[in-house]
């Protein structure tokens, strides 16, 4: 009798589909490598101050391109050696996770909540508004990304507020895609309809009925766009119209690197390794994500 009221309770249902997400999170080898790697250049972004051996931005030319320890003309005082400022390279490797994560979660989160009122609103509404809506969508994938990035930098100036700002306004669409596309099936459910009948606001409904179901794919497309803000972070600051020096940025690093990459290649490789193993975690953990929560429990 006891387990029957048990199965019936609702925090005992949510306890154990929390248990059922724990075990397939365990389970995922992908989502469990990108957490671990994710994690780690988290704690390392987190905890720069306490990690770093050296500040990141004292130059010293007397110790200019040393290079790594693995290398015969190597220091341990320098553990990943120094770039061509003398600055000590292991310092700004640590520093640039802040730099990275912060670009990528702001502009995700100034794109999220851009493209995911405008998939809302054209999925819910219909009509002549989700005509407008996918009018403007369509504008926007028509327009490359990477191109109108340089060319309102190169007009405004490079700053760490700037590029953030520009890559949230211009990485909206694959969210109001999503979004307009699950709107429209939510809203063909019963419960909409229900809802509707009842007398229920807009807000409400917007807020207790399709913003819950839309959290699995709003995290997901999440994933891939703060992985995709810090690409194309790399990519400008490569170009010189990224975060301006001498913020210590991976993509600033591997542009600043690639004069020394015939003579030292280590200046590119470093910091470009680290870009991959950060965009690739993201990527495993969004992937993760997606198949756990999915109802079959994909792997």
């Amino acid at each position: 009798m006891a387990a029957e009221t048990g199965s019936g309770d609702p925090l005992a249902r949510e306890l154990s589909r929390g248990r059922v997400l724990w075990l397939r999170g365990l389970g995922h080898q992908g989502f469990l490598m990108g957490a671990v790697v994710l994690g780690v250049i988290v704690m390392m972004a987190v905890f720069a101050p306490l990690l770093a051996p050296m500040d990141p931005f004292e130059q010293n030319l007397s110790a200019r391109l040393i290079p790594p320890v693995w290398d015969d003309r190597g220091s341990w005082a320098h553990p990943l050696g120094t770039d061509h400022l003398g600055r000590d390279y292991l310092s700004r490797l640590i520093y640039g996770a802040q730099i990275s994560l912060l670009i990528g979660i702001g502009a995700a989160f100034i794109s999220g909540i851009i493209g995911t009122l405008m998939g809302v609103a054209a999925g819910y509404f219909g009509g002549r508004v989700d005509m407008v809506i996918s009018f403007i969508i369509t504008a926007r994938l028509a327009t490359p990304v990477i191109l109108v990035a340089l060319a309102i930098v190169a007009m405004i100036g490079a700053s760490l507020e700037i590029v953030i700002a520009v890559l949230g306004l211009l990485l909206w669409d694959r969210y109001a895609l999503v979004m307009r596309a699950t709107t429209q099936q939510i809203c063909a459910n019963d419960y909409i309809t229900a809802a509707k009948a009842q007398g229920c606001s807009l807000a409400r409904i917007v807020v207790s009925e399709i913003l819950p179901n839309l959290a699995n794919n709003l995290i997901v497309v999440a994933t891939l766009e703060v992985a995709n803000a810090i690409i194309l972070e790399a990519a400008l600051s490569f170009l010189g119209l990224g975060v301006p020096p001498p913020l210590p940025s991976w993509g600033l690093m591997v542009s600043e690197g690639k004069s020394y990459i015939l003579f030292d290649p280590w200046l590119i490789t470093i910091p470009g390794v680290m870009l991959f193993l950060l965009v690739l975690a993201i990527n495993l953990v969004g992937d993760g994500i997606r198949d756990v929560t999915s109802p079959e429990g994909r792997n």
